[in-house]
């Protein structure tokens, strides 16, 4: 059993106070969450991006609530130390407060998530702050924000423009405002993202935003090159080819089967040698 505290919301807030960048993982199942885990990583994400790598989706859109909580319920049983939060999935924090607050409380409770993340910036503040006022921590997401890639037009950097930088800039401080803990920010330019976290009291969670945030989060299958259909990506450094290893792996298993290679006496049980009298003859 880990010896480490559990983080929490504060600890994350001190991290960044202290200058101790914070890693953050994606993990979406059992087995990843352990050994990201036992691997020490701070904060886990149970992203909807389970719709692109684990579901197979074009995009993050078709997640439902219901995925998200059972593969948050997942994660969750298999961590003590590392904090869990789920994105919340496409228009679900859109409506009404009170369907807000329905849809956060399904999520907390039955995926037993510390925190939930939602895409968007001063729009989104309302639901952001009443959720922090049910007691539900909120971890915000602007830049690139994959739950509105068919109206962004592609997975295009933000932060090019002057006029790009001062909305995200309005945007991260209203979601401070709003009370959230910390913000996720996806392929911002790195001046803006340094600039950012250098203004903002709470911790920024970068992916694809440079080394100026405070913390970093990647996908659990492009740092592991875990798939078939992995596209190289310019902010993502590949620490292992677990992808290449599982299918020689499979395909050796495959070619010992063709060949009669496996199983062998090795791998196969005996019985009494009576049995085998009786099965081949015997009386």
């Amino acid at each position: 059993m880990s010896t480490r505290r559990p983080v929490t919301t504060s600890i994350m807030k001190k991290m960044k106070k202290d200058g101790n960048p914070i890693t953050m993982i994606t993990a979406y199942d059992y087995p990843s969450a352990q050994l990201a885990e036992e691997a020490g990583v701070d904060a886990i994400l149970v992203g909807d991006s389970l719709g692109n790598v684990v579901l197979g989706y074009e995009a993050t859109l078709p997640v439902t609530l219901d995925d998200m909580i059972y593969h948050t319920r997942a994660v969750t049983r298999a961590v003590s130390v590392p904090f869990v939060v789920t994105d919340m999935p496409f228009m679900t924090y859109h409506g009404s407060v009170d369907e807000t607050l329905k849809n956060v409380a399904r999520l907390m409770r039955e995926g037993r998530c510390k925190a939930v993340k939602m895409e968007g910036g001063a729009e989104i503040a309302p639901a952001v702050r009443a959720c922090v006022q049910a007691g539900v921590p909120v971890m915000g997401h602007v830049g690139l924000t994959p739950q509105s890639i068919y109206q962004i037009g592609g997975y295009k950097v933000q932060g090019k423009t002057s006029e790009q930088a001062k909305k995200l800039l309005e945007d991260v401080k209203a979601l401070e405002e709003a009370g959230a803990f910390a913000v996720v920010l996806e392929l911002v330019t790195d001046e803006l993202a340094a600039h950012i976290s250098e203004q903002l009291t709470i911790p920024t969670i970068g992916i694809g935003a440079g080394a100026g945030c405070d913390g970093q989060v990647l996908v659990f299958h492009d740092l592991l090159q875990y798939g078939s259909s992995i596209r190289p990506k310019k902010f993502v450094k590949a620490y292992a080819n677990v992808g290449e290893v599982i299918r020689q792996g499979i395909a050796d298993y495959v070619r010992d089967v063709k060949e009669r290679k496996f199983p062998d006496d090795e791998h196969a049980f005996k019985g009494e040698s009576e049995v085998a009298s009786y099965l081949y003859g015997g009386k």
